[in-house]
């Protein structure tokens, strides 16, 4: 599952700082942090994105009855740090059936929350409607967060964001209906701040959504 860093908001190829810049670049979105080749999910590679994180690594904590961590990824680089964290977790949804939720944390423009929400990005600004009241909250880090839905996202998941810690905070769940869980109040933990019990976190096998697919479970391109 080695791989090469790509672009956080489209998945293309980067090229490394060099002669003519001391930034990645990509070639349609132009500087971004890139985006670090995903590994299958383990404790001891929760704990690499976890050290070199500058923004939260959010988690449901204690994760909700059978379900798993699976996976994680970290956009940024060595003399940056993670400008943005994914977790993926799947488990059993609330109607029935498998259900996964990535929940995403990272500065402005990033792009890597769109990305995985399948809009067009980099930030969630003009999907949301924080005029209206929250469609959903969540518990980050003992503080009530709003979270509203993200307008435009394709019908195959569920998707909300707001802010926390003063950052992005997305959150998208497949299929659509294990969006229902988001109304419960979540629990989330910054694992950055979490205790030795990390270490007995249940992993399962490799999520196919945190490798970041552009695409609709039917097959349809999801970026507009």
């Amino acid at each position: 599952m080695r791989g090469e860093p790509s672009c956080p908001k489209c998945g293309g190829r980067v090229r490394a700082p060099g002669l003519f810049s001391d930034t990645w670049q990509c070639a349609l979105h132009g500087t971004v942090h890139p985006l670090q080749p995903v590994v299958p999910p383990s404790v001891e590679a929760l704990g690499v994105v976890v050290h070199r994180a500058q923004v939260p690594v959010w988690m449901p904590w204690p994760l909700p009855v059978g379900w798993l961590f699976t996976g994680v990824a970290c956009a940024g680089d060595d003399r940056s740090g993670g400008r943005a964290t994914a977790v993926a977790c799947t488990g059993p949804g609330p109607l029935g059936g498998p259900g996964e939720l990535l929940l995403i944390a990272e500065e402005l423009g990033v792009g890597l929350g769109a990305r995985y929400a399948g809009i067009d990005g980099p930030d969630p600004g003009p999907h949301i409607c924080v005029d209206k009241h929250p469609h959903a909250k969540v518990l980050a880090a003992g503080r009530p967060t709003p979270l509203w839905h993200v307008e435009d996202a394709p019908p195959d998941r569920a998707v909300f964001a707001g802010e926390a810690r003063g950052l992005w905070l997305w959150a998208v769940a497949w299929p659509e209906q294990s969006g229902l869980m988001m109304y419960d109040e979540l629990v989330l933990t910054d694992l950055r701040e979490a205790g030795a019990e990390v270490d007995l976190l249940p992993c399962g096998a490799l999520s196919p959504r945190i490798l970041g697919s552009r695409t609709t479970d039917d097959g349809r391109d999801a970026a507009r």
